[in-house]
């Protein structure tokens, strides 16, 4: 019986100790991603490089770091990287693949893990600001809607054209321990 419980205590010692692990490891990806967000929007955007950048020419790579979402209400300042895939996420904020950008009239879907770049993102509440800074510009929108949808519903992702909205989306229950049955979801419109 001691053999079972010294083995048992290994096991969960090894699962807690990966899990630090890959925490320490999300929160270094995130704030290198952060670092680079800000280095680049920092720089001078009179160079030639920068200073043809529109909307209808901003075609950022795959994985690449391209902008900052900031979310005063909870105090978050978060590094938007191209792709959804597991690899991107863990560095941030994901801009969908096939989503337009602000200025582009149409949806921008912005998808960010619930335990990590979006934990505080049920706290956001109608009326709130979300400001999403790219290479061309800095674009403020306002909270107007939440909503809950299954997993595996795609419908909320779809084109708004001619009007451009701006779509977060995480897992939920928030504090769901393993994969979420739903998601959350943030509607937010463009104000000037």
């Amino acid at each position: 019986m001691k053999k079972l419980a010294f083995l048992l205590i290994i096991v969960g010692l090894i699962f807690v100790g990966f899990g630090g692990y890959q925490y320490v490891k999300t929160q270094a990806a995130e704030k290198q991603s952060l670092n680079q967000a800000k280095a680049m929007l920092g720089k001078d955007t009179t160079k030639k490089d920068t200073a043809d950048l529109t909307a209808k020419s901003y075609a950022p790579n795959q994985g690449e770091t391209i902008g900052i979402l900031t979310i005063p209400s909870i105090n978050a300042e978060l590094p938007i990287v191209e792709g959804t895939d597991p690899d991107e996420l863990e560095k941030g904020v994901g801009h969908y693949n096939g989503s337009a950008f602000p200025l582009q009239n149409d949806q921008i879907v912005l998808s960010g893990h619930r335990d990590t770049v979006f934990r505080g993102l049920g706290d956001v509440k109608i009326g709130d600001k979300l400001i999403v800074t790219l290479p061309y510009g800095e674009f403020t929108y306002e909270m107007v809607d939440s909503q809950i949808v299954d997993a595996e519903d795609r419908t909320i992702i779809k084109s708004t054209a001619p009007n451009e909205e701006l779509i977060l989306t995480t897992c939920y229950p928030f504090s769901f321990i393993g994969d979420a049955p739903e998601r959350y979801i943030i509607t937010a419109i463009p104000i000037n």
